[in-house]
């Protein structure tokens, strides 16, 4: 093993024991190289500390990116590969669209859409919703039991369609909230 020593300031682990202490909470950002026996050359290591109450979390990640700080490369490119993953994962866990199970390809295909149809619908769900609902930062499972399947009277006119829902439904409120937010705007 090969690596380059991150050097840490007397401040820097005045400032870790006073976050050890709960006194205040810690993140830091350092990089080093480091080249592993397989490896054919030393590789930019980013890693983030955090010291809190918990103890010390630290994250590493190995790039071959030469430019950007290593708050830059973890904050901004390492946290959105993340977030991306864990879109897919609620696109295929939550909406079960990995089912694809159909003979056709077509049918698969279609099946895909539809369910990616569902994502966008729920997804546009949660950004309409008042950030200080309860529901707000909900998976889509919840938001689909809780706000899809509700049991309504739907009355429809000619030049609009109401709903009413039980004197008892406890999202009511927040339905109407979300209905509001995705009106459109007059023409």
């Amino acid at each position: 093993l090969r690596a380059d020593p991150v050097i840490v300031t007397a401040a820097d682990a005045c400032a870790v024991r006073r976050a050890e202490e709960g006194r205040v909470v810690l993140r830091s950002y350092a990089e080093t190289r480091y080249g592993a026996k397989s490896w054919n050359c030393q590789r930019r290591v980013v890693a983030r500390i955090e010291a809190s109450t918990l103890g010390m979390d630290i994250r590493y990640v190995v790039t071959s990116l030469t430019e950007g700080s290593a708050e830059h490369i973890y904050d901004t490119l390492y946290c959105a590969r993340g977030q991306a993953e864990n879109l897919i994962k609620l696109h295929k866990t939550q909406l079960a669209s990995d089912r694809t199970s159909c003979r056709s390809a077509n049918a698969n295909q279609m099946r895909l859409i539809l369910h990616t149809a569902a994502y966008w619908l729920l997804w546009r769900v949660q950004q309409a919703m008042p950030k200080t609902a309860a529901l707000a930062r909900a998976e889509f499972t919840t938001l689909r039991l809780r706000l899809l399947k509700v049991a309504a009277r739907v009355m429809e006119s000619a030049t609009r369609i109401r709903v009413a829902f039980a004197s008892a439904c406890p999202d009511a409120d927040l339905l109407r909230a979300i209905v509001l937010a995705l009106k459109p705007a007059p023409t």
